[in-house]
């Protein structure tokens, strides 16, 4: 009884603080990004799991969750991001586009995937992301398939879309399933315009064939 009182004032207190103004369209969540827009039928599918692995160390997940901030910030709407190593940088973006984030700081794997449970179940956000990307490997696969199989119930009944980053595959449930196809030098990331390079490759997408996204 004690916990659920807690989590409805949590929710309570969500609301408050992220008050939610946008609606979105029916069944899609646009990324800001036109091209992977397009590419995947107009933005990041509602109601399921997506999947976007990093196979390569610096392939620009961190340059993703800039640009969906900064779109969320143009959007309207308020992202939650349940960083799995405390490992993000908010140094890059502005107060406006910070303003915009509920920033859940993990340190193990267990307790993210908690977190985003939470978050689903309270469907607050229209944006859940959960970033697994420096996380071990051998931590991740602690994590049961039946906890991504609950997770996809969860979004399933939540107004919300729900993208898990990952370094390598490992969600048998996602709906979508992308990759980052770069491999930055610091020569590139020292460049303004590394952003609209990024290169996707859609490996699965409701059942179709690999295509290759690229935003620029």
């Amino acid at each position: 009884m004690a916990t659920s009182s807690k989590l409805i004032d949590l929710r309570h207190l969500l609301a408050e603080r992220f008050p939610q103004t946008f609606t979105p369209a029916a069944d899609r969540l646009a990324t800001g990004l036109p091209a992977i827009d397009e590419t995947i039928g107009g933005g990041l599918p509602k109601n399921a799991i997506t999947e976007l692995s990093s196979p390569n160390p610096s392939a620009g997940s961190a340059l993703l969750l800039y640009a969906l901030l900064q779109n969320a910030q143009r959007a309207g709407y308020f992202l939650a991001l349940v960083d799995g190593q405390d490992s993000f940088d908010p140094h890059p973006l502005d107060a406006v586009s910070l303003g915009r984030l509920l920033w859940v700081r993990c340190r193990k794997a267990f307790e993210a995937v908690q977190a985003a449970d939470l978050l689903l179940r309270d469907g607050n956000f229209p944006l859940v992301v959960l970033d697994l990307v420096l996380n071990a490997p051998e931590e991740l696969r602690k994590i049961p398939q039946t906890s991504w199989y609950r997770l996809q119930r969860l979004v399933e009944a939540a107004p919300a879309a729900f993208l898990v980053l990952t370094r390598t595959s490992l969600i048998s449930s996602a709906q979508l399933k992308l990759s980052l196809d770069n491999a930055w030098r610091l020569h590139d990331l020292e460049q303004d315009c590394v952003t609209p390079r990024l290169k996707i490759l859609v490996k699965r997408a409701q059942g179709g064939r690999p295509l290759m996204a690229r935003t620029g």
